[in-house]
């Protein structure tokens, strides 16, 4: 019996991997954040908790336009502010009145919970809720048993009465005069306990991270690792959350959460981002290992702006165009080692996680591999994407990309960078026009790299700037 027709087995994952859920949230790419409430009404940004709940009146609300838009614009999953920092409930909450059942709107009989969770099913997509930890309005805001149980109580109506929900998000903000403690560790046990499928959001997970700012920029380097344990719930530490840590023994993947508007909620005299605003925020957290959080704000009568409408679907069309061509999915790939046959080079043109290449192992960590691409005719390109499979862990702390024209034998490099992880976008400075394009991964973590995707495209809105 000859021992050389044995498959060699995959390499050994670097710990931490991602959770299935976490998988599936960061396949999603990008999730639609939806700020809607008493601020609605109020022209405000952050209630004060003293609101009159009868001046909640969106007597044109539909959910389903929410959800049908959402669809339209590419997202998979919704977030509802369920609860606002003014403490106003979009649900009839049975432990407050300052909520939807003391509005004008459907005399009190309405649940913009209920009518978002029935809409985005209708459409195939998910559901998630934020609660605000901070509540302006009720009376024993800052009594740390009492108002701890309150919140309890109003998560638990959330995660049971309203079918799955994918996401919970739970922000750090509190009053600046008070000393308010937050049971963050309690809160989380009760959402998984609820809801066992749901990544649960904070500064620091326990799914999913903050990135650090609300302008949906992640770090240069961003790693999907945290050490939580050291990490002190509501501290900022804005620096660490942005850029993430390679010694990090949890897989806390960034968050970037930023608005189509200048504000959170609707205003009449707000207009939505430009398209190349919008692609320029999706290459700063989709294209940096991150999944985008894009608010898009109701208005007044409870619908979605035409003008943010027309600006979603026309970003959805734009990175399609960007993304649906490879104009590396003919090339023939050569790499500097093949760990074996079920690990060729040429995974890297497909879109499976589990189909990737990796290279021997040479028993060091910083000894160079690389993996080119070759195509038959010189191809135009300004983006280069690069993806890790990182169900077996992220691994690339640093790499460079080369390129070479039809009548060239050396190599250009035109970008480099540090950390890859899900998806790694570089938009280069100028279209580029080349023949063969070389990856050389120069550092990495465990005994090999593993790339499961290496792609060329040309992104024909970009005329700026690299990243």
């Amino acid at each position: 019996m000859g021992f050389c027709s044995l498959n060699i087995p995959p390499p050994l994952p670097v710990l931490p991997v991602p959770t299935a859920s976490q998988l599936k949230w960061q396949q999603r790419e990008m999730i639609m954040f939806i700020h809607f409430g008493i601020n609605t009404f109020t022209n405000s940004e952050r209630g004060t908790g003293k609101e009159n709940p009868e001046l909640f009146n969106p007597n044109g609300l539909d959910a389903n336009q929410w959800a049908k838009v959402a669809n339209e614009a590419g997202f998979s999953l919704v977030i509802l502010t369920a609860k606002h920092h003014d403490g106003f409930c979009l649900w009839p909450s049975a432990y407050t009145n300052q909520s939807v059942k003391s509005s004008l709107w459907k005399d009190g009989k309405g649940d913009v919970v209920k009518d978002l969770s029935e809409a985005v099913r209708a459409q195939g997509l998910d559901l998630g809720v934020y609660l605000s930890p901070w509540d302006r309005f009720e009376p024993f805001y800052g009594n740390e048993v009492q108002y701890n149980e309150f919140y309890l109580g109003q998560l638990q109506e959330l995660l049971t009465g309203y079918g799955p929900i994918s996401e919970v998000w739970i922000d750090r903000f509190k009053g600046d005069n008070t000393t308010m403690i937050y049971h963050f560790s309690n809160w989380f046990a009760i959402a998984k306990e609820l809801q066992i499928y749901a990544n649960v959001f904070s500064d620091a997970g326990p799914d999913i991270r903050w990135v650090g700012n609300e302008n949906g920029t992640a770090g240069l380097t961003s790693w999907s690792t945290i050490n939580g344990s050291s990490y002190n719930f509501g501290q900022g530490i804005k620096g660490y959350l942005n850029t993430g840590d390679p010694s990090g023994m949890d897989w806390k993947p960034p968050e970037c959460d930023v608005s189509i508007r200048k504000g959170w909620f609707w205003h009449s005299d707000q207009e939505p981002k430009s398209l190349s605003q919008l692609l320029d925020i999706y290459y700063t957290s989709v294209g940096r290992n991150c999944v985008l959080l894009l608010n898009v704000p109701p208005n007044t009568t409870g619908l979605i702006s035409g003008e943010d409408v027309e600006r979603l679907i026309e970003f959805n069309k734009a990175t399609k165009t960007i993304f649906s061509v490879d104009l590396a999915a003919a090339a023939f790939v050569t790499a500097s080692s093949v760990r074996g046959i079920a690990f060729n080079p040429s995974n890297v043109l497909n879109n499976d996680l589990w189909a990737y290449w990796a290279p021997r192992d040479v028993g060091c960590s910083e000894k160079p591999h690389w993996i080119e691409l070759n195509v038959k005719e010189a191809v135009e390109f300004n983006v280069v994407r690069i993806q890790e499979t990182i169900v077996l862990g992220q691994r690339v702390m640093e790499y460079g990309i080369y390129v070479s024209g039809v009548d060239e034998n050396k190599m250009m490099l035109v970008s480099n960078g540090t950390t890859i992880g899900y998806k790694r976008l570089h938009r280069l400075e100028k279209p580029v026009k080349a023949i063969r394009v070389l990856l050389v991964i120069l550092k990495y973590k465990g005994s090999v790299p593993i790339i499961s995707s290496f792609g060329l495209h040309f992104d024909p809105f970009y005329n700026g700037f690299s990243q």
